[in-house]
């Protein structure tokens, strides 16, 4: 069965940060957005909110990733199948979201740092139908991990609401070496708070 993680007393304790800046629109979680001012929304009307915690599934009960594939933001296609046996760290974005500009360059880095532990980075671009937004967004805060375009947020529509909100932007999904969903996080998130659950996935055996 999924465990949420609590935010603050229970993550310092067990050594886990998993917080974030927006998010889960559809149980109704108050906050603000990045620059403090209360929830917004981008194209669709996608929420951009406060958010809590993050779910730990419990190993014995983790669903299988679906199959994603297409074309990355510069037409080249990329699938979540070609990074099984590693960790992946699946992040769900769009150039207009601000929460997803402030947690960008802490994904970056940590993507950098992490990659010598099995552990990958891949993006979902999504609501940006202009490929050109998002390649700049890209460029500005110089990702290096790939992005799958998906402006009509079809493949979020494949994963388990109650993991992957698709009208929370962003969202971050930790898949295990076995390709299933390990953690789920709704909103904006550090590499400080992901560090440590990224560290208690890949520790796992395959």
């Amino acid at each position: 069965m999924r465990r949420p993680v609590p935010r603050r007393a229970a993550l310092i304790g067990a050594g886990l940060g998993a917080a974030a800046c927006c998010v889960l629109a559809a149980i109704g979680m108050a906050g603000t957005d990045a620059g403090g001012a209360g929830a917004s929304a981008g194209p669709t009307g996608a929420a951009v909110r406060a958010a809590d915690a993050a779910t730990v599934v419990d190993s014995g009960a983790r669903p299988t990733a679906p199959v994603l594939a297409g074309e990355d933001l510069d037409g080249k296609p990329v699938s979540l199948a070609e990074f099984r046996g590693q960790v992946v760290v699946l992040n769900v974005w769009g150039s207009w979201c601000g929460p997803c500009r402030a947690e960008a360059d802490d994904l970056e880095r940590l993507s950098g740092q992490t990659r010598a532990e099995g552990v990958r980075f891949l993006g979902i671009n999504t609501r940006d139908r202009d490929r050109a937004a998002a390649q700049s967004f890209v460029r500005a805060h110089g990702l290096g991990f790939p992005s799958l375009h998906d402006p009509d947020g079809e493949l979020l529509l494949r994963f388990p609401p109650a993991l992957l909100n698709p009208q929370a932007i962003p969202s971050t999904l930790v898949i295990d070496r076995r390709g299933r969903i390990a953690v789920s996080i709704g909103g904006a998130i550090t590499d400080e708070e992901l560090r440590p659950l990224l560290a208690r996935v890949a520790e796992e055996a395959a």
